[in-house]
């Protein structure tokens, strides 16, 4: 693992002033929200995570070092996908913020094995007291093209008690929720795009729209069951009529002798962790602040998938 020769945290805009001598010096922590982050390990072995954020015009960083960390612990949210860190910043992890003689900074500034020849650092202040608040919330979609609240079926708030199915997966991030092997989105659960469900498809008028309906066009056989050229959990691409389409749309034929579906269909989650830092009770040389917001980790390991495959009754 690599060796990490930085350390230190922060993030946002914040105009200050402090005194010095009676002058009045007015200092300014111009950053975007967002920040990155790089892991390796301290000269003694032990995980580590720096965290960072830097600036051009002129050339600034700030970051802050969280050792006993690697990048995975902090995705690790408990049974309502949250997670919460509190460490102290110290000599062996600072706080720094920088400032540099040169027009640009380059990429991966921190994530440097060996530290850039090219950077020239005109300033280094560094703070050793204060704490760092790690905050990371996952939020999970089945990208049916329904948001989650409208999945409140019960309308009690809770979301993982709505089951249409019975697939052990909350309609939430249950991407066919009817468990039809017909994925919501493809069963026109919002037409027109704007949010009310009231025009959703219902092929055959029972009441209960296509994307909650076992049985799509009323015809005796489950949706799921009219796979009569391939059994491969996708009843759209089984065609007896092809004027009329797929025959789990198509009332006029029902096929009792064809087999009954054996499995659902692969699920795919969408997870997105979002990953905030505070610093809080912090004293560099021009500012010391009680709370310091430090903005949103941003980093391809935020958003992922999990394949989810229920099982079958």
């Amino acid at each position: 693992m690599r060796k990490l020769f930085f350390v230190f945290l922060v993030l946002v805009f914040v105009p200050l002033n402090s005194c010095d001598d009676g002058d009045i010096i007015d200092f300014e922590l111009d950053f975007e929200n967002t920040f990155q982050v790089c892991s390796g390990e301290t000269s003694t072995g032990q995980s580590t995570l720096v965290f960072y954020k830097t600036k051009n015009d002129p050339s600034e960083s700030i970051s802050v070092q969280v050792n006993g960390l690697n990048l995975e612990d902090i995705f690790e949210v408990d049974e309502n996908g949250e997670y919460e860190n509190t460490t102290s910043i110290s000599s062996s992890a600072p706080l720094n913020y920088r400032t540099y003689s040169n027009t640009t900074l380059p990429d991966n500034l921190f994530c440097n094995v060996v530290p850039n020849s090219e950077v020239n650092i005109k300033n280094d202040d560094v703070s050793t007291s204060g704490q760092v608040i790690i905050t990371t919330v996952l939020v999970e979609d089945d990208n049916d093209d329904i948001t989650a609240d409208l999945e409140d079926r019960n309308g009690n708030g809770d979301l993982t008690d709505d089951d249409t199915d019975g697939d052990g997966l909350p309609n939430y991030i249950d991407a066919d929720d009817d468990g039809d092997n017909i994925l919501t989105k493809d069963e026109d659960p919002d037409p027109n795009g704007d949010g009310d469900l009231s025009d959703a498809l219902d092929t055959d008028g029972d009441g209960t729209p296509d994307y909650l309906d076992a049985d799509d066009d009323g015809d005796g056989i489950d949706t799921r069951d009219e796979e009569n050229d391939s059994q491969d959990q996708n009843p759209a691409n089984d065609i007896t009529i092809s004027e009329f389409g797929p025959d789990y749309l198509n009332k006029d034929v029902a096929n009792l002798g064809a087999p009954a579906a054996v499995a659902y269909r692969d699920h795919t989650i969408t997870e997105t962790y979002t990953v905030t830092l505070n610093v809080t009770n912090f004293d560099l040389t021009l500012i010391s602040l009680d709370i310091y917001d430090f903005g949103t980790l941003d980093d391809s390991s935020t958003s992922t998938t999990r394949t989810e495959t229920p099982d079958f009754p």
